[in-house]
């Protein structure tokens, strides 16, 4: 094994650092401190035991791991070798993980303790067909390797092979193993560098679980890269977040709106010590213009990003000098990133300022899908990723989010954006969350059902009398039901398939009760 086979292989980042900073404080994983070269030490040990076993490259590691060191020294062992690293969500059920593990058919399933019951009853409900497993860590994997089933033919690193398998949400369809090579890796971060620098003084604080690729490929990765650290959080909670960055000296983190709400929502915020904070990068969703007026007027401005797995998963970025002036909008494309809107039935391009769904071209965006040819051929056809998003390009080519192509639906002929309704709704004082789906309707052909988390005492006529003010006719919803929350598919997105089966059921049921019809 040589982490310098190829040219842009992940696992010399490492290597190169702890050359140059091997004091540098690599991790900070609740409080225990690893410097670059303990953490390069750590990886290539691992690395060189699992070639001595017989792992090689092409072959797969997956993880049910919260973030922890251990998980970081796994990751940069996989790059050394050339093997595939395949974080999965520890927030399955059982049958949903082993699902995940028969159809990445990993060579080995390394497990923390944490999860090790939910991991350990995945793997029986796969019989015989259960993968070899070991623990995480010292008392793991790093101090016995299990040896594979079928040992790989020795082999060099290269650019091209597969580095992170991310399995997406799946909230329209089962979850697809999305491939990215280092050579993708590598371009997503060189990427965001160029557009939001990265320092060896900034400290990144990592709280996004490891099984979603911002949590790699946004910001800690670029960190190990440039000698930075990283302070690993296994779970969000707001008041320790605020904590952190006032003792760690945090210079820059990544999150979703969700968790920016629920920090300006802590008693801690008005006395929250900020001052550290050089850039806050939003991602998931857009920024709403009240959170970034809250932050804003803590002196921290809100940098926003958009992007998607399949992407690696950079795209388009909006400097936080920018994004106040601008609200709603997602930005420009990240460097070495190429961007064209097409009209959604014809597929023709549209020039200038206009609105159709973006697709994305560059050496960053993902290989394929896991053994799924057919599907990896629908989202490139023509080299071009399909992302599935509807946007809108003013003049000045800053892009806006219009909706989700597949969330859109026709009521009475006129396309209504679920998004442009959710915001109208958001409005209400009282509204803390809410979410518009379309269903069947016998006259109109769809109508919207509203999903609304309230902050307090609000009706359904109220809030769509209130609503009345703002949108048109056709786009007001015809059923509005309160909720304690929204069903999520991750921390940032709703689980609509859900909404719309519910949505159906009251409109079959004809119940009226507290519900307007």
């Amino acid at each position: 094994m040589n982490p310098a086979d190829g040219a842009h292989t992940v696992g010399r980042w490492l290597c190169d650092r702890a050359a140059v900073s091997p004091l540098r404080i690599a991790i900070d994983d609740r409080g225990v401190t690893t410097t670059y070269a303990a953490l390069c030490a750590r990886a290539t040990r691992l690395s060189r035991a699992w070639t001595d076993a017989g792992y090689g490259p092409g072959m797969r590691v997956a993880t049910v791991s919260g973030n922890s060191t251990e998980h970081v020294v796994a990751f940069f062992a996989c790059a050394m070798v050339g093997m595939a690293f395949i974080p999965l969500s520890w927030r399955l059920t059982p049958l949903e993980l082993a699902d995940l593990i028969a159809r990445a058919e990993p060579h080995l399933v390394l497990i923390d303790d944490e999860h090790d019951a939910l991991a350990s009853t995945a793997l029986r409900h796969l019989g015989e067909a259960a993968p070899i497993s070991a623990g995480l860590g010292m008392t793991g994997v790093e101090s016995a390797v299990p040896a594979p089933t079928v040992p790989a033919a020795p082999g060099a690193v290269s650019d091209e092979d597969p580095l992170l398998v991310i399995f997406t949400s799946g909230s329209e369809a089962a979850p697809k193993g999305v491939v990215l090579s280092h050579q993708n890796c590598f371009w997503n971060n060189l990427a965001l560098n160029q557009a939001m620098p990265m320092r060896p003084d900034d400290v990144v604080l990592s709280v996004l679980p490891q099984y979603h690729i911002a949590a790699w490929n946004v910001q800690p990765l670029l960190a190990w890269w440039t000698g930075a650290t990283v302070v690993l959080e296994r779970s969000f909670d707001p008041g320790r977040v605020l904590q952190l960055i006032a003792e760690r000296g945090v210079t820059t983190m990544m999150g979703v709106p969700t968790q920016y709400r629920m920090l300006c929502s802590s008693p801690l915020w008005p006395d929250a010590d900020l001052s550290s904070l050089r850039r806050v990068v939003v991602g998931g969703a857009t920024i709403p213009a009240a959170l970034a007026t809250d932050w804003s007027t803590r002196g921290v401005p809100l940098a926003q990003g958009y992007g998607l797995t399949e992407a690696g998963p950079n795209v388009l970025y909006l400097d936080a000098s920018e994004s106040a002036a601008n609200p709603g909008a997602v930005g420009r494309p990240y460097p070495s990133v190429s961007v064209r809107l097409v009209d959604p039935v014809t597929g023709l391009e549209l020039q200038g300022p206009a609105t159709g769904e973006l697709q994305v071209r560059g050496p960053s965006v993902f290989t394929e899908y896991l053994a799924d040819a057919e599907a990896t051929a629908r989202a490139l056809e023509g080299g071009w990723l399909a992302t599935g998003d509807l946007m809108r390009r003013d003049a000045r080519g800053v892009h806006h989010v219009v909706d989700r192509l597949k969330d859109i639906f026709v009521s009475g002929g006129e396309n209504v954006a679920p998004a442009e309704v959710e915001r109208a709704l958001c409005e209400h004082p009282l509204v803390e969350a809410c979410a518009v789906v379309g269903v069947p309707d016998p006259v109109w052909g769809e109508r919207g059902a509203a999903f609304v988390v309230a902050a307090g005492p609000l009706s359904a006529d109220e809030l769509l009398t209130f609503a009345r003010e703002r949108l048109a006719g056709f786009k007001i919803p015809v059923l509005v039901e309160f909720v304690d929350e929204l069903p999520r598919s991750t921390i940032e997105k709703i689980a609509r398939p859900q909404l719309r089966l519910r949505a159906q059921e009251l409109i079959t049921e004809g119940d009226a009760n507290g519900r307007h019809h």
